[in-house]
């Protein structure tokens, strides 16, 4: 079996802040083409009628899911595959890639089960509209029959993560983005396919995906990885892939919960959070691209039981989320206004936004410190904690503060973006101070050993 060890490869040598380049930089900029991939879609929807955008939105809802397991898959693999290159332990990497491979069938398939079964319930449940309900079913059916191929995309670009290798994920999300521009009108104007052409790019485009980082982890690791089970193996990747979905559904929900709140105040301030979120979450591609040069560093580094290195990786990498964020939190408070108004001319929408960017700005680095936490513990197979907090900033602390500030003290709009921001500052520095508790009882534990 081929393992990288030039110290160019091995993450357990050579500068932690020059792998955190070579890793980070092609992870954040893959993240933005998958981003604006996703906008593309919207664009298409909206050129075949308000219906399918309306019908793409809510099958949006459903797809969320397919993205947190994919999210779980990708986050744990890399942890279990990372930890044992570190070691140099080449059977156990060629037996977590397999059951890795495995359970991706698996979870797969229930959801393609459960997905024919409730599915259409659900949608139905999200809009009263019957022609809406059709033109997401027709979208939502296609992605069901396909959503392995989103699965194995994600757990083989989790296993290629684990080896230092992010280039290729960045190379065919940059790919998919202009195949989906060439592939949409193919599908919804030349085929008539309607809004499930839309669904068919995406479909086709993550199968090739999913081929080609399968052959390029073939050449990485050195051995054809295909399914198998393992109990004791499926156990130990299942506890750190459904913490790891489940963190994602906290996102998704918590998304739900603000903007039910915002909408009391009306549509406009929602369209204006809406569209500021989405600023915000490009702005915020470089943690993305942080959080998987950790991952690979910290899992390689635990896995070769240098905590020394795992402890400098950490620090490092809260070096560079404070260097991100000097460049970064000026643009959220000058320069969001002209960004507000590439998506709206509508002043009370660009107002709303803008205040949310400006408010927002004060807890970037808050969240960077977040994405730094949430990656180390995953890499040392910690993987219940972030879920805690994400619950916590997410959904529990929201709620309460959100309903006290209006219901309570009658409050306006723009007391909830400061409750986000207080919320998020709280939550960074409680995971600072139990991640910080998580290496000080792993060097204690190596010393004893």
């Amino acid at each position: 079996m081929k393992i990288a060890t030039d110290e160019a490869r091995d993450l357990t040598k050579g500068s932690v802040y020059k792998h955190m380049i070579r890793i980070g930089i092609p992870a954040a900029l893959g993240m933005v083409f998958n981003t604006l991939y996703n906008l593309t879609d919207n664009w298409f929807a909206g050129r075949i009628s308000d219906i399918a955008l309306s019908g793409l939105s809510i099958a949006s809802i459903v797809f969320a899911l397919f993205l947190a397991l994919g999210m779980g898959l990708q986050s744990g693999t890399s942890a279990m595959v990372a930890a044992d290159l570190g070691s140099k332990n080449k059977n156990q990497v060629v037996q977590w890639l397999d059951c890795s491979h495995g359970i991706t069938w698996f979870l797969s398939t229930v959801i393609l089960l459960l997905g024919l079964v409730f599915a259409q319930d659900l949608l139905n449940y999200l809009s009263a509209d019957e022609q809406v309900v059709a033109v997401a079913w027709d979208y939502t059916s296609v992605i069901l029959w396909g959503n392995v191929f989103f699965n194995l995309t994600s757990c083989f670009a989790g296993a290629l993560i684990a080896h230092g290798n992010t280039t290729s994920y960045r190379n065919i999300l940059i790919v998919g983005f202009f195949a989906n521009w060439l592939l949409n009108p193919l599908f919804i104007f030349v085929f008539n396919f309607g809004a499930a052409g839309l669904a068919w790019s995406t479909l086709l485009i993550k199968m090739g995906s999913s081929l080609y980082l399968w052959k390029v982890l073939i050449n990485e690791s050195g051995v054809c990885s295909k399914p198998a089970f393992n109990p004791e193996h499926w156990r130990q990747l299942l506890s750190q892939i459904m913490p790891a979905s489940m963190n994602m559904l906290t996102i998704i929900i918590g998304g739900f919960i603000t903007i039910y709140f915002i909408s009391q105040f009306g549509d406009f301030p929602v369209a204006g959070y809406s569209v500021g979120i989405r600023i915000e979450q490009l702005l915020l591609m470089p943690a993305l691209g942080l959080n998987a040069s950790v991952m690979a560093l910290v899992g390689q580094s635990y896995g070769a039981g240098n905590t020394e290195r795992v402890k400098e990786i950490y620090t490092k990498s809260l070096k560079v989320a404070l260097l991100i964020s000097v460049i970064f939190i000026p643009a959220m408070i000058f320069l969001s206004p002209m960004m507000m108004t590439q998506f709206t001319d509508n002043q009370e929408i660009i107002d709303v936004g803008v205040y949310y960017l400006r408010a927002d700005a004060f807890a970037f680095y808050g969240y960077m410190m977040l994405f730094c936490s949430n990656a180390l513990l995953q890499a040392i197979k910690q993987p219940m904690f972030p879920l805690v907090i994400g619950v916590l900033r997410q959904m529990i602390l929201p709620v309460i503060a959100f309903y006290i500030l209006i219901n309570v003290f009658n409050h306006g709009l723009y007391s909830l973006f400061w409750a986000i921001v207080t919320i998020v500052l709280f939550s960074s520095v409680v995971a600072w101070v139990y991640t910080q508790g998580r290496l000080t009882k792993l060097h204690i534990k190596k010393n004893t050993k």
